[in-house]
Formats: structure tokens, C-alpha cells, sequence
């Protein structure tokens, strides 16, 4: 072709042609935003109400790839926004067809029911004394396709593997949704793994055709051997860095380690799969090289690099191919082929490239809080050490000794400081809570794990095998005795946690939206991702807890106390609850009985309680037990009162001045929360149509249930209507 027919694009003038030159500038940066494209489609589905929100979103999404199309395309600016209108738009088609395909019948109400089912799934949880089975029901049983129960462990006969037959009893009932607004929905998990039902197994439990021992599985059968090898919660951790199963660690030490900052240590991702893939590259180097003749015909890096891809794929399917695990594979395997083609390996686009194939794998990840603190996490680190400055400040230098060490532990810190506050609005939007010392336990726990744990670990199993293991056995637990002694002094340490409530989901879009742009732009523009995200930041710590929270089945609720505690109506609710509640008022301790609080009345089955807020006085009057209460006298207390709350239907009669919580609306809103000084009411259901809001059911025959007698006044329970 000749030159004078070469076409060129005339660059744009005006407010296009500062947007091309912004685009220019950070034409390196601009393939980054490419899985934020994705992710703002797929987090659109989710937070939008139903098809018809969708529609409208998928064709706004066109229209902006349209705009890009009709703008100049030779520019950046132009395939830029064709690019991420076309991307945004896959990301809301992708899970929506996600959504459809992965759909299953769900159980329509609670039941008791006797089946027969094959195991697909056997989940022992030690630490609970529990076995979580997940079941195939026959296919005459009139139940979901798959349910998932919980059984104690003494009643599980032995050999239950995958593969296995058994007929139990199940007090079954659907994936429950969240119980109060901002808590964690299990019937969006439940959806996307198609359980229909969950529920507690009753024995006897009866083999009815026993599984291939075979079927036992590595994961579970290393799992056993660990926990065997190492006692308490320590073997729990132990099988947690090799297998993901976290069933025996205790709850107690559990709790220790989120408030502490090292429940990323229990998840296997980027630290987990690292210290594999250096250990098996180191030892494939150093045992290759014992042979001169294949080290000089050979390109030894490429060949460890080659098994320690196989070595994070191993792995990787060992611990159960979780979210966090699977994307720190992904990025291994981005590494090992940069190093192998002689490029720079841990980048941001590596790190994009990952997000962009997780998303498009399992698009409905980008809702767990798993998907969304492993890539914060990843992206604040290798953000933060490719700023030029950061970079030259931690530059191996030619020094003395001591002086390396400390520009390593400061460059420990600060990445721990870094992350921390990265993970901190994750944290707080999902559990209501994110631990503060976080960066200075990790100072000592990381090496702890990386360089003894893990290494001990690994030689203990290998010494298994000659019957040897025992000595390095007793240095794996003594060292993970030392990682649960930080946990629980971080923990104890006054102010090591900041709780919220429930944080608007505007305000954790602005803090991402902020989070992003500073990490993502390299030009002096980046600074301006400080505004939304103060924004955000001042919005959430501005929005007032609520007063009064209100569980979606009406049993339970939490009212706020004068000294910024919560008070739990029901005295003997279990440790589930309590934790939910006070999570939903952003209360750490624990909660105490309203009937003892000096501004409430409570018999065994009324409780009144006054609360001033907004500059009036508010009276709550909630029903804490399934006896009748005579009706004139429950008609007067109503009229009294401004809001009233029962898990029981309560008659027509019954009008408080302003709000009344029964079963029936309760039924429709899910879990409340109130918010008196400013009448804010907000609800688990916002009426919404994604499946698992409306999916579609199975009703088993309902069953004969019995009328009791009240045997204090005679009266028919309503708990038996």
C-alpha cells in the first residue's frame, strides 16, 4: 500500500481531546479496569430489583458501547468506553444466565420428612461435634434434587463416604435468607450450589447400600490423619493450611483469629500457594542441578517453573478449589509463564487477568466477601510496591545486615498497613466488624507460618510414610500453639476491633469506586479517588445504628440501650443469634436480657420497653413466648404501644401508632431494622425477583401437626396452629 493512502484520525479537540490525552498517558493502565467493567455488570444484577431493572441496565450498557463506537475510533477514548459498555454489559448477561442455568427446586416450608438419599458430600465439623452431609434424595421423596444436613457426629454410622446410600430422618426447611438486613444471605449461596433444603438428621441413620471406600477422598482422608497427628484447634489449623478444611478448629479460636487479622492465614490463597510453588520449584532446582549433563541441555527455570504449575494445581484441587484458592492458582500459573518468557511477573495486569477469569467462571464470586478481600488484598500489595517511590524505598541495596532487616520489616508494616485498610470497608460491610492490629500480628504471624509451620508440616508428612513424623509433629504444634497465642492477645488488646452496623451499600460502592481509582491510575489524577472514598467513609460512619432489629421469623429481637449496647429479648437465644444481632447493631459484647434493663417490663410473655430517641419517647411491646395471651388485655397493650413485634399472627385488632411486626409482614419484609431518630425502616426484602427470592418451590403434604393445651391458662398455643 502506498503511503499517501494511509489514513490517519485527527486527534480531538476541546474536552475529547484532554480525555484522549488523559487516555494516552495511561494507555498502560487502561486494560486494568477491564474485570472492573465485568464486575459493575454482575454487581448491577445483584443489586438491581428484577428482569425488567436488568433490561434497562443491558440496554444502557449498550447504549455506552454504542457512544464509544460512534466517537472517533482510531482514539483510545472511544474503544475504551466500547470496551467497557460491551464488558459491563456481558457482566449482567453472564450471571443472569448464570442464575437460570444453575436452577433448582427449593422447599416451599419446613417439613419432617424420612428419606432415602446418596451422599454426595461428607463435611465433619470436629469442633461442633457435627458431620455435614450433602444428599441426593431419591427421586420419589418429593424434596429438592440436594439438601444438606447437619448430623451429630456420634449418630453417623461408620463408612459413610461419597457415593453411599442412607435413609434418615430430617427435620428439613429452605436455605434460610438473611436474617436481618446486611447479614449474610445463605439462600443466595445455597441458589448458585443448587441445595433446595437444610435442616438437622435425627438417628438412627440406616445404610442402605454402602459407598466405595475409595470414594473417602485424599482431602478428607489427609484431613483425618492431621487432626489424629495434632490435637484441639492447632490440628484444625494444621489441616487448614493443607486441605481448606477448617470443620475442627474451635469457634473460640476462630473468633480469635478474624478479631486478630489472620483469618487469612486459615484460607489457602496467594501465601498458601506461594510457599508451595517456591518449595517445589527450589527442590526441582536443586536436584536437577545435581546432574551436569541435563543442567547444561536444559533450561532448569523452566522446568521447575513447569512443576510448580503442576504443584498449585495439585494443591489447588486438594484444598477444594475454594474462590481465594483458585484465583492465587491462576496467578501462580500467570507468574510461572512470565518467568518462563523472561517477563516481569507479578504485575496489576496479572493480577486483572486472574479477576477477569474468576468472573468469568463463577460471575456470582464477586458477591462473597472471599472473592472480594483475596483480590483487595493482592491488588493493595503489588499497588503499593510498583509506585515508584515505594519502590526505590525498599530497593535490595548492598548494606549492612541489620539495616536490610529493618527495611524488610518496614516494608512488612507498611504492606500490612496497606492491606489492612483495603480490607477494612470489606470487612466491616459483609461481618460488621474488621480487627485494627491486624498489620502488626501479621509481622510475626506470616514468617511464622510461611518459614516453620508449612516447612514442618510438610516434612512431618513425609516422614509419615517411614512411620518417623512424631518428633516434627510436636514442633508443628508448638509453633501453631505460639500463632494462637498472638491471636488471642491481639484480640484481647483493648480497642483491637471496630464494629458498625449494617453499612449502606452506597457508601461501600463509593469506598471501592475510591479504593480502585487510586490503586489503578498511575497520573497525578489517581488523588482524586481520595473524595469518594472519604465520602463513602463519612457516609457509613455517619449512618446511625438502628434502635430496634427484628429477626425475619419474629422470635428475636435486639433493642438499643442507653450506653450504646443491645438488649436481646429472648434470654436463652442461642449464640447464632446473639452474634447476628449484635453484628446488626455494630455491638462486640455480648448482649444482655431486656427483661433485666431498667426501662422494660417483661413477663413470661410480654415484654414492654420504652426507648427516647429522635426527641419522643418510644414503646415497644413484644410477645417472647408461643402461649396465648388473653385478647382484651393484648388489644390494649397495642394501642399503647408504637411499634409491636411477635412471631405469631396478631389479630386485626391489634394497631399499634405506628408499626406492627407480626408474622404476617414479617413474612413479606424478611428481617427489619429500625432506626427511631429518623423513622428509617429498612428490610431484607426490598422486593426483589431474583430466584432465590422467588424460586421455584416444592410443598411436601403438609404435616399432622398436634393441638397442645396451654397449661397455664388454658388456652390453644399458637405455635400449634
Amino acid at each position: 500500500m502506498a503511503l499517501g493512502t494511509l489514513q490517519t484520525v485527527r486527534p480531538p479537540s476541546g474536552f475529547l481531546g484532554r480525555l484522549e490525552a488523559l487516555a494516552e498517558a495511561e494507555r498502560g493502565q487502561l486494560p486494568l479496569w477491564m474485570p472492573v467493567a465485568l464486575g459493575l455488570g454482575i454487581a448491577a444484577w445483584f443489586r438491581l430489583p428484577g428482569q425488567g431493572a436488568w433490561a434497562a441496565f443491558l440496554l444502557v450498557a449498550l447504549s455506552v458501547a454504542l457512544a464509544g463506537m460512534v466517537l472517533p475510533w482510531g482514539t483510545r477514548t472511544a474503544r475504551a468506553i466500547a470496551v467497557a459498555g460491551t464488558l459491563a454489559m456481558l457482566g449482567c448477561a453472564l450471571v443472569w444466565w448464570r442464575a437460570e442455568r444453575v436452577a433448582a427446586p427449593v422447599l416451599a416450608r419446613p417439613v419432617v420428612a424420612t428419606f432415602t438419599g446418596e451422599v454426595e458430600r461428607v463435611e465433619p465439623l470436629p469442633a461442633r461435634g457435627l458431620v455435614r452431609l450433602t444428599l441426593r434424595p431419591g427421586s420419589g421423596s418429593a424434596l429438592p434434587p440436594r439438601v444438606r444436613v447437619n448430623v451429630a457426629a456420634r449418630d453417623v454410622p461408620a463408612g459413610i463416604v461419597a457415593g453411599s446410600r442412607i435413609s434418615l430422618r430430617a427435620r428439613l426447611m429452605p436455605p434460610p435468607s438473611a436474617a436481618l438486613p446486611g447479614a449474610y444471605d445463605f439462600a443466595r449461596t445455597a441458589w448458585f450450589q443448587g441445595i433446595g433444603a437444610t435442616g438437622r438428621g435425627f438417628a438412627p441413620i440406616r445404610v442402605v447400600a454402602p459407598g466405595d471406600p475409595g470414594n473417602a477422598g485424599l482431602r478428607a482422608s489427609l484431613t483425618g490423619h492431621i487432626v489424629g497427628r495434632v490435637d484441639g484447634s492447632a490440628g484444625g489449623i494444621a489441616a487448614a493450611f493443607v486441605t481448606g478444611d477448617r470443620g475442627a478448629i474451635d469457634e473460640a479460636d476462630a473468633e480469635a483469629m478474624r478479631r486478630s487479622g489472620l483469618a487469612h492465614l486459615l484460607s489457602i490463597s496467594g501465601l498458601h500457594v506461594t510457599a508451595m510453588v517456591v518449595a517445589t520449584m527450589t527442590l526441582v532446582l536443586k536436584l536437577l542441578a545435581l546432574f551436569p549433563p541435563l543442567a547444561l541441555r536444559v533450561r532448569l527455570p523452566v522446568v521447575a517453573a513447569g512443576a510448580g504449575a503442576v504443584a498449585a494445581l495439585g494443591y489447588t484441587w486438594l484444598s477444594g478449589a475454594d474462590v481465594p484458592t483458585v484465583r492465587s492458582c491462576i496467578a501462580a500459573l500467570l507468574v510461572l509463564a512470565a518467568l518462563s518468557l523472561g517477563r516481569e511477573a507479578i504485575t496489576l495486569r496479572m493480577i486483572a487477568t486472574g479477576a477477569l477469569l474468576v468472573l468469568l467462571v463463577l460471575p456470582e464470586s464477586l458477591a462473597g466477601p472471599s472473592f472480594q478481600l483475596s483480590f483487595a488484598a493482592v491488588t493493595a500489595i503489588v499497588a503499593l510496591h510498583e509506585h515508584p517511590r515505594v519502590r526505590r524505598w525498599f530497593l535490595a541495596r548492598d548494606e549492612a545486615a541489620w539495616r536490610r532487616l529493618l527495611r524488610g520489616l518496614a516494608s512488612l508494616l507498611l504492606t500490612g498497613l496497606v492491606v489492612e485498610a483495603a480490607l477494612m470497608p470489606i470487612g466491616l460491610y459483609h461481618f460488621h466488624k474488621a480487627g485494627l492490629y491486624g498489620a502488626l500480628a501479621n509481622i510475626v504471624a506470616i514468617p511464622l507460618t510461611t518459614f516453620v509451620t508449612m516447612p514442618l508440616e510438610a516434612l512431618a508428612l513425609l516422614l509419615d510414610l517411614v512411620g518417623l513424623g512424631a518428633p516434627a509433629w510436636w514442633a508443628v504444634e508448638r509453633s501453631l500453639a505460639l500463632l494462637l497465642w498472638i491471636a488471642h492477645l491481639v484480640s484481647s488488646a483493648p480497642g483491637s476491633v471496630a464494629a458498625l452496623p449494617a453499612m449502606p451499600d452506597g457508601a461501600f460502592a463509593a469506598m471501592v469506586m475510591g479504593g480502585l481509582w487510586i490503586a489503578l491510575w498511575r497520573a497525578r489524577w489517581r488523588r482524586w479517588g481520595i473524595v469518594p472514598l472519604a465520602a463513602g467513609a463519612v457516609w457509613a460512619l455517619a449512618t446511625p445504628a438502628p434502635d430496634l432489629l427484628v429477626t425475619g421469623d419474629g422470635r428475636h429481637l435486639a433493642l438499643a440501650t442507653g450506653d450504646g449496647g443491645m438488649a436481646i429479648l429472648r434470654d436463652r437465644a442461642g449464640d447464632y443469634v446473639r452474634s447476628t444481632l449484635g453484628e446488626g447493631g455494630g455491638v462486640t459484647g455480648d448482649l444482655p436480657p431486656l427483661s433485666e434493663q431498667p426501662n422494660a417490663r417483661c413477663s413470661p410473655d410480654l415484654c414492654v420497653a420504652i426507648r427516647t430517641a429522635g426527641g419522643r419517647r418510644w414503646t415497644i411491646l413484644a410477645t417472647r413466648s408461643g402461649y396465648a395471651v388473653p385478647w382484651g388485655e393484648l388489644v390494649a397493650a397495642c394501642a399503647r404501644a408504637d411499634i409491636v413485634v411477635s412471631e405469631r399472627r396478631l389479630p386485626d385488632r391489634c394497631r399499634p401508632r405506628w408499626l406492627k411486626l407480626d408474622r404476617s409482614l414479617l413474612r413479606r419484609t424478611g428481617g427489619v431494622a429500625v432506626t427511631l431518630s429518623t423513622g428509617r425502616v429498612t428490610t431484607v426484602r426490598r422486593g426483589g425477583r431474583h430466584p432465590w427470592e422467588a424460586p421455584e418451590t416444592i410443598a411436601p403434604p403438609p404435616p399432622p401437626y398436634r393441638v397442645r393445651r396451654n397449661g397455664r391458662n388454658g388456652g390453644v398455643s399458637d405455635a400449634a396452629r
